[in-house]
């Protein structure tokens, strides 16, 4: 899996612990739903820190909980 994947994942997981939509999610974050789907759907291949901190903050959540996972943390490294 790639960084996007495993985004999405991510956010997949959340919606669904907190037993809401993407539409519902894209509100709370005060971003469009095309933005959080672009990500879901794969046609932002690489989404930027802004959006991913505003999702944060619509889950309540810090961008360092966003990224404290076993799958983030087993990413290889893009650059060696």
């Amino acid at each position: 899996m790639d960084i996007v994947d495993v985004i999405k994942a991510r956010i997949l997981q959340l919606c669904g612990e907190r037993n809401i939509t993407i539409n519902k999610l894209a509100t709370m974050s005060a971003l469009p739903p095309s933005s959080v789907k672009n990500i879901l759907y794969g046609k932002s291949s690489d989404p930027k820190i802004r959006t991913l901190k505003k999702l944060c903050d619509g889950l309540d959540m810090s961008l360092a909980e966003f990224f404290s996972t076993p799958e983030f943390e087993a990413l290889e490294q893009e650059i060696k």
